[in-house]
């Protein structure tokens, strides 16, 4: 079967083409595929999925192309990132595959509604859906996926299915955390909220950070739901934060005075500095990340994610001397609970629905600032903070290795995709992910 026989709408990219290396570019790197195809509706994706699977190649699926496994050289691209359209329907939004949080957010707060998504406008709503989807929504309604009600999937072999609870129910599951390993969702149905705004309050911290992140478990344990937060501290290298220690808190709604009372105590505790507070939309919380740049590539990160059970102190301690031993280093917190853990641990292949805080730490590995030596250190103290953890949150893990999957998720979870995997993919075309094997 030849590329070029294919029934689609748009032209197939192959090195030597006069837009290859414009093609090939994607938001977190430059990608070596054999081929791109640029879907521009569900017809194209059929077509390239018959190709594909004809000639025995492996997929990789481009919507906002923040993901790592666009560097993985070799399959096929296929690119749907025009597939963006929007609609929304009293609470029920329709989200192409392709489309972007950013858009969704702006196109939702016209009619007075959100979603829970990632951080960023540019990140895609396909990847971080099916990843789960941590975002500043989570105590409020939970993960991204748990807002999922119903999608329109293209299979391996260019099937196109309905998917909700009452059709094709175990595969709706699956589509709820277990990433893209089951088909190409071209279309996301979701359930909204109403959203008149958010209040967004920002802290600097100064000082020893372990009493103030203990003073904000405290509060986040007994907080309403509508508040999230998140805890940063970043060197003055990382260009996607102000340096030094921070906390955000957003809180879904516009009901300044609650919001304010349930910060009270942060606000007061020692060394805590109020730099912002008040209402926004919701759309401009989300922030724009710096797409790659060649001449200045991200270096190597020496570390990972956990979702914790509990932010004991002994997490605390780890954390922060994470950052004081690495002076090249990020760590951040997120809070989850609230309607997080409303799910239960069955209903989704998500892991850790106990965790009450998602946590990250990372030495940067910069040419000259970590030796051998302080890298050992670094990967063993991480260790020690991530044993502490009940899983980790796969979209936030910039790796392309295949045993990332196993930790993921836990063995029965994995058995459960496992046998979706053979019924909707058993070739593994798509393994260009967090892979489950049919």
């Amino acid at each position: 079967m030849s590329i070029d026989d294919l029934n689609v709408s748009t032209a197939v990219i192959r090195p030597g083409d006069s837009d290859w290396e414009s093609a090939r570019r994607f938001h977190s790197g430059i990608g070596e595929p054999a081929a791109i195809i640029r879907a521009m509706s569900v017809d194209d994706v059929r077509g390239a999925l018959r190709y594909a699977a004809a000639e025995r190649l492996e997929v990789m699926i481009r919507g906002g192309g923040h993901s790592a496994w666009g560097g993985v050289p070799g399959g096929l691209t296929l690119d749907i990132s025009a597939l963006d359209d929007i609609a929304v329907d009293g609470t029920r939004v329709r989200v192409g595959g392709g489309a972007q949080w950013g858009a969704v957010a702006h196109t939702l707060a016209a009619h007075g509604l959100g979603l829970s998504s990632g951080d960023t406008a540019s990140v895609g709503v396909g990847g971080l859906t099916l990843g789960g989807g941590i975002g500043w929504m989570v105590r409020a309604w939970g993960l991204a996926s748990d807002q999922l009600v119903g999608a329109e999937l293209v299979t391996a072999n260019g099937e196109v299915v309905e998917v909700s609870d009452t059709s094709h129910p175990e595969l709706m599951w699956a589509l709820r955390g277990g990433g893209g390993n089951f088909g190409v969702v071209t279309r996301f149905d979701f359930e909204a909220h109403h959203l008149p705004g958010v209040v967004v309050g920002v802290y600097g911290i100064e000082g020893d950070a372990g009493p103030t992140l203990r003073v904000l478990r405290d509060v986040l344990a007994a907080a309403p739901r509508e508040l999230t937060v998140t805890y940063m501290d970043v060197p003055p290298m990382d260009p996607s934060a102000p340096a030094g220690a921070s906390i955000t808190a957003v809180w879904a709604g516009d009901d300044e005075t609650a919001a304010r009372a349930a910060l009270a105590a942060l606000a007061a505790a020692p060394g805590v500095s109020e730099r912002e507070f008040g209402p926004q939309d919701y759309p401009d919380v989300l922030m724009e990340a710096p797409e790659f740049d060649p001449e200045h590539p991200m270096p190597g990160f020496v570390g990972g994610n956990t979702l914790l059970p509990a932010l004991d102190d002994d997490a605390i301690e780890r954390l922060v001397a994470f950052r004081t031993q690495n002076p090249a280093s990020v760590v951040l917190l997120r809070s989850l609970g609230g309607a997080f853990g409303d799910v239960a641990q069955d209903a989704t292949p998500f892991p850790a629905r106990d965790a009450t805080w998602f946590a990250m730490a990372g030495a940067f590995d910069v040419p000259g600032m970590l030796d051998d030596d302080a890298r050992a250190a670094a990967v063993q103290a991480w260790a020690d903070i991530e044993a502490k953890g009940s899983g980790v949150y796969g979209n936030f893990i910039a790796s392309a290795d295949p045993s990332v999957a196993a930790r993921m998720y836990p063995p029965a979870t994995m058995a459960r995709l496992a046998a979706v995997k053979r019924q909707w993919d058993p070739g593994n075309i798509f393994c260009r992910n967090h892979n489950v094997q049919p």
